[in-house]
This record gives C-alpha cells, sequence and structure tokens, in this order.
C-alpha cells in the first residue's frame, strides 16, 4: 500500500492545502491558459465543422462566401450570449445553470443531461479524430492499432488531469500554439494569393444565388443554405465552456471570462470562416483518403514554392500533426467541464454527491474518472468511427445552448423595466435563440435517423435516471429533517459550574465521531448513554469539516461551512455539560474526511486510552444497488482503518426508512 501510495503521489503530485489562501492563486489559471484547455475544443472543430458544410453545398460552392460570413457571425452571436451567462453567473454552471435557475430544475436537468453526454462524446470524437487525422500520415497496415492508441490516450489523459487544470494546459500548450501559428500563416497566405479576385466574390456568389432563385425558387436557395450551415454546427462545440469555468479563472473572473471568451470566438471566426474560403478560392474537392482541410493546405503550401518535394510533404504532414495534435487537446475540454456540470448537479441532487467531492490536488476526481470510462466505452462500442460519433455528438449541443439563450430572453424580457440596455441583451439573444434552435430543428431531422435517436435515447435514459437519484435523495432527507427538527435552536444554557467542566484523560471517555445533522448527532449520543448508563464521564466530540467543489467555490463558503459545524459542535457539548458530562470538541477540514477523522480519532485516542469510538450509520429498511451507490460508507471506513490499528469504534444504527 505505501508503495502504492508513493506511486500515486508521484503520478499525480504532492497534495495541495484548500486552507491556504495561496493555492486558489496558485491553480487559478489566466485568460491565455483558459484559452488553451477551454478553447482547443472550439478550435479543433474547424478541423472537421467547415467541411461538412462546404461539401453540403455540392457545386454550388460559390454560395460558400455566405456560409463563411454566417459561421464567423454565428460564432460572436453565441459568444455574445455566453458572455452574458459569465455576467449572471460568475460562479460558473454554464447552461446548467442558466436553464436551472432561468427555466426552472426540469429544464435544468435535460440541459445538464445534454451537456453530459455531450462532454463524454467530445472527448471520444476528439480522440478518434485526431487519431484517424495522426494514423493518415501512416501506412494502411498501421489502421489497426488505431482503437487501441485511442484508448491507451484517453487512459493518459485521465492520468493527466488529476494532476490538475494548470498542469494539464501546460503541457498541451505547445500543441495548441503550433497548431494556432501554422493554421493563421496558411490561411492570411492562402486568402492574400487570391487578393485580386476577392472583389468579384460577393457579387459572384450573388448572381449564383439569383440564377439559382430563377431556375429553382429562393426557398430552394434558402434551404440548400439553411442544409449546409446546419451540417457544419459542430464548428461551435465548446463555445460555451469558458461559463462552466468560470470559477477557475483567475481574479477578477468576470473580465478575465470575457477576455478568454474574445480569445475563443475571435480565433474560431478567423479560422472556420477563413478555411471555408480557402476551399472557395482554391476550387478544393473531395479526395479518397485526405480530409478536405489536407488538400486545401496541400494545394497552398505548393503554390509557397518551398523548392523540394521534401519540404512540401514535411511542411504539410506537420500541419496536419499539428491538427490531430489539437483535436487531442480538445479532448481536455470534456475533462475540464463534465466533471464541473456533475459537480453543479451533484448539488442539487440530481447525481451522487460524491461527483463534489475533490481530491487532494483540489481536481474533482470522480468526475474525472467517469469521463474516462464512459469516453472508453463510447469508442469500444463504435470501433472509434468518427462518422458515427459525429452523428451522436451534433444534437445536445445545439440543446443546451437553445436552452440556455432561451433562459436569458426571459431574464432580460422580466428585467426590462429595471435598466436602459435590457433591449441591446434581449435583442441579442433572441437572435442567437433563432438561430441555435433552427440549427438544432435542421439537424434533429437530418440525423435522426442516421443515429441521432441514439443520443436522444441516451439523454433521456440519463434524465430518467437523474430523477430516481433526485427522489431518493428528496426521501431521505426529509426523514432526516425531521430528527434534525428535534434539535433545533440554539445550544441550552448550562451552569457555570457545567460549563466549567474539563475532561479527565483517566476517566472512561465517549469519543463520537458527528457531522452537521443535529439529529444523527444526537441519535448517536443517546445511544451511548442508553447503552452505557453512567459508564462515560467524558464526551470527545469530532467533526470534519469536507472541503468540496461547492465550499471551495470562496472564502465565504468555507467560512459557513466552518460556522455552521461549529455551531452544531457548541449544541452537542452543551447538551453534554448540562446533564453533568465534561465534554469538548475538535474540529478539521480536508479534502478526505476519512482521512481527517482517522487522524482526529488517533490523537483523541491518545489523549484518552480509556476511550471507545462511536459514530451514527444510516439504516435503509430497503437497501439496493441506488441505496448503496448514493450513500457514501465514511463510518465503515474509519470503523475498518481503526479495527486495523487495534483501536475500537462502535456503529450506531439509525433507521431512516
Amino acid at each position: 500500500m505505501a508503495a502504492f501510495a508513493n506511486f500515486w503521489r508521484l503520478i499525480v503530485g504532492k497534495p495541495l492545502d484548500p486552507l491556504d489562501p495561496r493555492t486558489r492563486h496558485a491553480i487559478a489559471v489566466t485568460p491565455l491558459l483558459a484559452w488553451v484547455g477551454l478553447g482547443a475544443d472550439g478550435l479543433s472543430s474547424s478541423c472537421y465543422g467547415p467541411e461538412e458544410a462546404f461539401l453540403a453545398l455540392g457545386q454550388h460552392t460559390s454560395l460558400a462566401v455566405f456560409l463563411a460570413l454566417a459561421t464567423a457571425a454565428t460564432v460572436f452571436i453565441i459568444a455574445l450570449g455566453y458572455n452574458q451567462v459569465i455576467q449572471l453567473f460568475p460562479t460558473g454552471g454554464g447552461g446548467y445553470r442558466v436553464a436551472t435557475a432561468l427555466l426552472g430544475p426540469h429544464p435544468g436537468l435535460v440541459s445538464g443531461a445534454a451537456l453530459l453526454v455531450d462532454y463524454v462524446l467530445t472527448v471520444a470524437t476528439s480522440l478518434a479524430s485526431g487519431v484517424d487525422a495522426f494514423f493518415s500520415l501512416l501506412p494502411v497496415s498501421a489502421q489497426a492499432f488505431k482503437l487501441a492508441t485511442e484508448l491507451i490516450l484517453i487512459v493518459l489523459m485521465t492520468g493527466l488531469n488529476f494532476r490538475g487544470m494548470r498542469e494539464s494546459i501546460m503541457v498541451l500548450l505547445p500543441i495548441f500554439l503550433g497548431f494556432v501559428v501554422l493554421h493563421l500563416g496558411l490561411i492570411v497566405y492562402g486568402i492574400a494569393v487570391h487578393g485580386d479576385h476577392l472583389a468579384a466574390v460577393v457579387p459572384g456568389a450573388i448572381g449564383e444565388a439569383r440564377g439559382m432563385s430563377h431556375a429553382v425558387g429562393p426557398l430552394v436557395v434558402v434551404a440548400l443554405l439553411m442544409r449546409a450551415f446546419s451540417l457544419g454546427g459542430g464548428t461551435y462545440t465548446g463555445l460555451e465552456a469558458v461559463s462552466n469555468n468560470v470559477n477557475m479563472l483567475a481574479e477578477p473572473r468576470v473580465p478575465n471570462g470575457r477576455t478568454t471568451m474574445f480569445y475563443m470566438s475571435t480565433s474560431l471566426a478567423f479560422t472556420a470562416g477563413g478555411i471555408i474560403l480557402l476551399y472557395m478560392l482554391w476550387h478544393a474537392q473531395a479526395v479518397e483518403g485526405q480530409t478536405l482541410n489536407a488538400v486545401v493546405f496541400g494545394s497552398v503550401i505548393d503554390h509557397l514554392g518551398l523548392g523540394s518535394a521534401f519540404a512540401r510533404h514535411a511542411l504539410l504532414a506537420a500541419v496536419l500533426a499539428f491538427e490531430a495534435g489539437l483535436l487531442l487537446v480538445g479532448a481536455q475540454t470534456g475533462f475540464l467541464d463534465g466533471p464541473a456540470v456533475l459537480s453543479n448537479m451533484a448539488s442539487d441532487s440530481w447525481v451522487p454527491r460524491h461527483f463534489r467531492d475533490l481530491s487532494a490536488r483540489l481536481v474533482r476526481q470522480n468526475g474525472i474518472v467517469v469521463m474516462g470510462l464512459a469516453s472508453l466505452a463510447i469508442l469500444v462500442w463504435t470501433h472509434g468511427d468518427v462518422s458515427i460519433l459525429v452523428v451522436l455528438y451534433s444534437i445536445n449541443v445545439f440543446l443546451t445552448f437553445s436552452l440556455s439563450l432561451l433562459g436569458l430572453c426571459i431574464y432580460w424580457w422580466g428585467h426590462r423595466h429595471e435598466g436602459e440596455n435590457w433591449l441591446t441583451h434581449f435583442a441579442l439573444s433572441a437572435l442567437g435563440l433563432s438561430v441555435t434552435s433552427a440549427v438544432l430543428v435542421i439537424t434533429l431531422i437530418e440525423k435522426f435517423t442516421e443515429g441521432g435517436w441514439l443520443t436522444v435515447l441516451v439523454t433521456g435514459a440519463v434524465v430518467a435516471l437523474c430523477f430516481a437519484i433526485k427522489r431518493h435523495y428528496s426521501e431521505t432527507r426529509a426523514l432526516i429533517a425531521k430528527e434534525d427538527a428535534l434539535f433545533t435552536g440554539a445550544p441550552p444554557e448550562v451552569s457555570e459550574a457545567a460549563a466549567a467542566l474539563k475532561p479527565d484523560p483517566s476517566l472512561p471517555t465517549a469519543i463520537l465521531l458527528v457531522g452537521k445533522h443535529r439529529g444523527a448527532s444526537m441519535h448517536a449520543l443517546l445511544w451511548v448513554n442508553r447503552l452505557f448508563p453512567d459508564h462515560f464521564r467524558n464526551v470527545i466530540f469530532l467533526a470534519v469539516g469536507e472541503v468540496d467543489a461547492q465550499s471551495y467555490e470562496g472564502a465565504e463558503h468555507l467560512e459557513q461551512l466552518r460556522q455552521t459545524i461549529s455551531a452544531a459542535l457548541d449544541y452537542y457539548v452543551a447538551q453534554c455539560r448540562r446533564h453533568g458530562m465534561a465534554a469538548e470538541y475538535r474540529i478539521a477540514f480536508g479534502t478526505d474526511p476519512v482521512e481527517e477523522f482517522v487522524e482526529l480519532t488517533g490523537t483523541a485516542m491518545e489523549e484518552f486510552p480509556n476511550s471507545v469510538c462511536f459514530a451514527s450509520k444510516l439504516i435503509f429498511k430497503r437497501v439496493n444497488i441506488l441505496t448503496r451507490w448514493l450513500h457514501n460508507h465514511t463510518p465503515l471506513e474509519i470503523q475498518t482503518r481503526l479495527h486495523q490499528h487495534g483501536k475500537q469504534m462502535v456503529l450506531l444504527p439509525m433507521n431512516v426508512g
């Protein structure tokens, strides 16, 4: 076990102190790093989104200029909408928080479930696309190793994310910057070479549109453009990532969030719109075994006049390698945003509360593990087939966009009498809603029979499971609340003599592990007195404030946690002293309650050698997989650890129905 612990420490790094103010500053990321970690998903979609849109135009490639302009404009429209989300929800949560707060818990659940499925597919699709791009540079015989490579990469990225957001981004930074520099240069050069033709591009597109309108009718032209625009909808994925992770940014969070969104939207609009223009200007045509990006960038590189064929092939290989690398970096968004959504949903009891837990490195490792395992499963099931993954991926993105923008429309309409700029915000939100909802409907119709039905089915299954979890938590909370209601109010008053009682280490001592629920803790205390009447003369209460994702959002949350637990402990001590028993309490804070409790218990038992440990354990009348999964087994884990060290601990059952 010690060897494994040392190995794990080597992999993930030294633990971080969540109570040290410097820690928050150390793990927060700047807008530039956030652009890399959160923007790679959106930017990597330029490797396949524009291609889908351009090919959908068929022979009418001159209309691509409209497509390029619409793509760039849509990026900024969605980005402006999510800038509002960052301003209204500075603690993060993105589409899930927006839909929950502005539309209600059930639309919020749908948005959250859609996001979870989307982020699993983000990891799977990005890795599969990246590996496909890389293996296109290798002999055909290497194709048999693609799936194994994808699975190994998921395991490696899962481990990398255990170290923390900043560390994982720093590893991937060179790939991101290489992609940006190479593509910026090639797009600018490729467009500049045709600079003398640019003035005729728009008139030519208008003429093509008029000719088609006279031949087949204007509705057909509009339908063609809308279909192409919708099929390129994958281009906009990842734009919501910043709003989900505002709480990870360095202070001031809101301005830094907007700056990050500006970086993301500008780079994506330029890259995606520029690539579509390159397709049109260089008359790119599909070639078997090559992506359209490979075709058009190959033409641009040939025009550079590098001299030797080797130099041209080397530069093209570098471009494609960086595209493959960026697609792998794009998977990072799923590992960052998926656990964040799970954490926010856990706060509302839609998913097990374990997803709020933080590791010693202050990352949501349970969420990271789930994202990794789910991505492994979907890759094995689809055999890493990108064509299937893209179809599964294409619907939930715009479902979340539409719900978020609908919520913003309702919000600004409801606040129309409270500010001068409400109309601008409302108009931007309404414009974004009209675009995203249109893409959602068209994509759903186009792709439903090609596999889109499976996305709907999986998302619906996640929603149904969340309803079952929520109902169980609500019933359990109601039962515990009845017990808590018996012990509400301030601590009872005690005499000065009782308050002066100090525990005597030589006397029998009961060490009680307690929490913030007074009913369960008082239940344990009463059981101890009932089972051992007049035996224990001292009572030592031990409590641990678990620092999870919710309590670590800010110093005020940690202080509130401290006050809640301290108030409960004051109540327990006062109850003991009122009945003539000496009592004290000890409190600790950390991300691992089992570890903290074991340490507190060990110290207390050394100080009071004639002691026995007690803790309350919830007992359900109907024990099933759900109850075992949804409730942690902290008391059992602590008891096992203490028994291994020869120390006694008794679990006191508490029936909760």
